[in-house]
């Protein structure tokens, strides 16, 4: 597996743990930053990790901002992409085997270090189930297909 991971200046410290922890994991990554301290706009970060994606180049992809929601937004415009935001475990499980997500979005000032560990590993972990939610994903599919 190889994944895609960036933030802004609001997920900054929960991108290094996420790192640690792909390391620790053994799973291939890059990041495609943001290495400063100063406001930047999360579309920059976003939008070049959806890409790659949604081109097949990576697996999967993850994103934190401050509270996740404008990586989110910003990834979800990217046709292919099926980011879910999340901040608990049970969400991270669900979004992999119901709906096949490929990118995962957290909020630092949300949740903590020791938890987003948690929820990306449990995300990266989980496979998609297929079945009636392949039917469903689907649909979804082909509606971004058509439009």
């Amino acid at each position: 597996m190889k994944v895609a991971i960036a933030s802004d200046h609001g997920g900054m410290n929960i991108r290094e743990e996420i790192k640690g922890l792909l390391e620790e994991m053994g799973i291939q990554y890059e990041d495609f930053g943001c290495e400063c301290g100063t406001s930047v706009d999360y579309p920059d970060y976003a939008l070049p990790v959806s890409q790659k994606v949604a081109s097949g180049e990576y697996d999967r992809g993850i994103l934190i901002c401050g509270t996740g929601i404008g990586m989110s937004i910003s990834a979800n415009k990217v046709k292919g992409i099926r980011c879910a935001l999340v901040h608990d475990v049970f969400s991270a499980k669900a979004t992999r085997e119901h709906n096949d997500s490929n990118i995962l979005a957290m909020g630092e000032r949300v949740i903590g270090p020791g938890l987003a560990r948690e929820i990306a590993k449990t995300w990266l972990q989980t496979e998609f189930e297929g079945g009636r939610h392949a039917n469903r994903v689907g649909k979804i599919t082909e509606y971004e297909e058509k439009n």
